[in-house]
């Protein structure tokens, strides 16, 4: 999966736009992606470790490396204020 995807700081993504639309096909891929989530939000809250995370915008799929401070509904929330789309998002690792 990582070939496809362009490198981004996390500085950078108040500067990209996201579609509506959802990323992931099935219910079940949707589901591991709340899991691998959860489980980065406690990783960076926990032990301050970083996660990949892979994405798209209008435009192309990227991935950033940073730490997830808070989950909302619709939104993974990044150091500084930053934030992505959950339905923009295809995985963490």
């Amino acid at each position: 999966m990582v070939p496809n995807f362009e490198s981004i700081e996390k500085e950078n993504i108040h500067l990209l736009s996201f579609p509506q639309a959802e990323v992931l096909e099935s219910k079940e891929a949707m589901q591991q992606r709340y899991s691998e989530l959860n489980r980065a939000l406690a990783l960076g809250n926990l032990e301050h470790s970083k996660t990949k995370i892979f994405f798209e915008d209008n435009h192309s799929k990227k991935v950033v490396e940073t730490t997830v401070w808070a989950l909302t509904d619709q939104r993974v929330i990044l150091k500084q204020g930053h934030s992505i789309p959950i339905n923009r998002i295809y995985k963490s690792a």
